[in-house]
């Protein structure tokens, strides 16, 4: 279709002027009518917060989304562009977008004036019709509203109080767009009422000129609820023109946060080629976050982003990845051991309360590794709480499924697991545990040979986790003893009956 240049064109075109909570109105009727994604991408809202943001926009409504950090708001935000139409026309050379059906600047209103039907026009592609401003203190009401130019009035030859002077901050410049502002609560507030007539009446002020500014915007906040005592909080009044305050949440299930870090980990090709990722071990990663997010050591205000599991899944390719170059291998399986390497992943994304500070990030992040292991190992074996409140009934102890496996440590075996073992290595090492590899099979008689290896691993982490044996990370190695053994320590060569790669070299 061939696109209307000039203002007589469009009129002639039959083109309709809207505005754009109307236009986003119409074309989220169009989707709801036609069953597409309105939200495409974005997991596990399709029951919440994507119904509440439909609802919101058909009532056109300005919106607040609340959530702690990594809730997908923003990118709520950005998806409604595909809400938008594909271009819309405006007054060539206008700063603000101005629709030639109604002009608001007075450049424009003075080119329409003066040009009529033959005024120029262009048109705004949807893409070019969202802006995002990062609430910070710094802040000013010249960034957002505008100010008086000196410069443009002293070579236009125009007094201050001309509106040509005056340039534009960045929210008039999103006329007929959608306009974000992240992290609102952190806007002085002296700022966030500089917003008030905005939103409600469309008016702007700036050094003292009144101007009579009908925008067209659809606002969209985002705010996290911690911000609210700890750096800021949104003032009453602007909260009260924001029609609709929608609150996010993180993944409810595991199954929903498995899929997220599946769309959204960034895993290199060749890593992809290289390296099996189990189902274990990509549940073992994601209950680290529901740890997190249960924790007394976290501060629950702040919130675990789901970008923890995210960086976790990446790291944990890069650890195996790691190992199988300094190998030599050309394919190989994430361990249990690998995720080690995912420490780096959990320090950074958890804000630690004092008594978390007190044990350090690093514990803190081995812990909730440690009770991810605990957590899930019941969901594979028996659990061994329930096997110990049996313990002394007839019969209990033959039926302990893990009784030849503790029973082989308590008689002074070692197990060494360096973190850069060849994979081959790693299952001889494994296989010199009594029991260990019938218990795997008894439980997952299917599992192949590495499947099985990996399960070997995990139930050896498990009963540590539950403080059957004993395990100590080391730099280079992981050390699993008997528990109380290592306890006493009474100061005996560890090599006695201890097997560890070097035995197969």
């Amino acid at each position: 279709m061939k696109l209307a240049r000039t203002f007589g064109e469009l009129k002639k075109s039959g083109y309709q002027s809207r505005s754009i909570k109307e236009e986003i109105r119409e074309n989220l009727i169009r989707k709801l009518k036609t069953g597409h994604d309105t939200f495409s991408g974005i997991l596990g809202y399709e029951d919440s917060v994507i119904p509440d943001t439909e609802r919101a926009l058909l009532s056109r409504h300005n919106i607040l989304f609340l959530g702690l950090r990594g809730q997908a708001k923003t990118r709520m935000a950005r998806q409604m562009i595909s809400l938008l139409d594909e271009q819309i026309p405006f007054v060539t050379g206008s700063e603000i977008n101005d629709d030639p059906f109604h002009p608001i600047s007075r450049y424009a209103k003075d080119m329409l004036a003066k040009m009529g039907d033959d005024t120029p026009i262009s048109w705004l592609p949807a893409d070019e019709r969202y802006g995002e401003k990062l609430a910070t203190p710094d802040v000013s009401v010249a960034d957002l509203i505008g100010d008086i130019d000196p410069v443009k009035a002293a070579n236009l030859k125009l007094s201050f109080a001309d509106e040509g002077v005056i340039h534009y901050g960045i929210i008039p410049r999103s006329n007929r767009c959608i306009f974000v502002i992240n992290e609102l609560p952190d806007l002085q507030a002296r700022i966030q009422v500089a917003l008030f007539n905005i939103l409600q009446e469309g008016d702007i002020q700036i050094r003292g000129f009144k101007l009579r500014m009908p925008l067209d915007i659809l606002f969209v906040f985002t705010a996290n609820p911690e911000d609210y005592t700890n750096r800021g909080a949104i003032v009453t009044p602007l909260k009260d023109r924001i029609e609709s305050q929608i609150l996010t949440h993180y993944p409810k299930s595991v199954e929903t946060a498995l899929a997220i870090t599946e769309q959204e980990a960034h895993i290199h090709k060749e890593q992809k080629d290289r390296i099996r990722m189990s189902d274990l071990v990509k549940r073992l990663i994601e209950q680290v976050a529901f740890e997190a997010r249960g924790s007394e050591y976290v501060d629950q205000k702040s919130g675990v982003s789901a970008r923890l599991t995210i960086s976790a899944a990446e790291n944990a390719h890069s650890a195996a990845e790691r190992r199988a170059i300094l190998n030599k291998e050309k394919e190989t399986q994430i361990w249990i051991s690998d995720l080690t390497g995912i420490i780096p992943s959990i320090t950074g994304k958890i804000e630690l309360v004092y008594e978390g500070e007190q044990e350090g990030p690093y514990q803190v992040s081995f812990n909730l590794l440690e009770k991810s292991i605990r957590t899930l190992f019941t969901q594979y074996f028996p659990n061994p709480d329930a096997l110990k409140k049996r313990k002394g009934k007839e019969g209990a102890q033959s039926d302990n499924p893990f009784r030849s496996i503790i029973t082989w440590f308590d008689k002074g075996n070692h197990l060494n697991i360096f973190f850069n073992t060849k994979d081959e290595d790693k299952v001889r090492l494994l296989y010199t545990v009594d029991g260990l590899h019938a218990l795997v099979k008894r439980y997952f008689p299917q599992a192949n040979e590495m499947e099985t290896a990996m399960l070997m691993e995990f139930v050896l982490h498990g009963l540590a986790s539950f403080s059957l044996i004993s395990k100590k990370v080391l730099d280079a190695k992981i050390e699993f003893k008997d528990l109380m053994g290592s306890m006493i320590n009474l100061g005996g060569s560890d090599r006695d009956e201890e097997a560890t790669e070097d035995d197969f070299n």
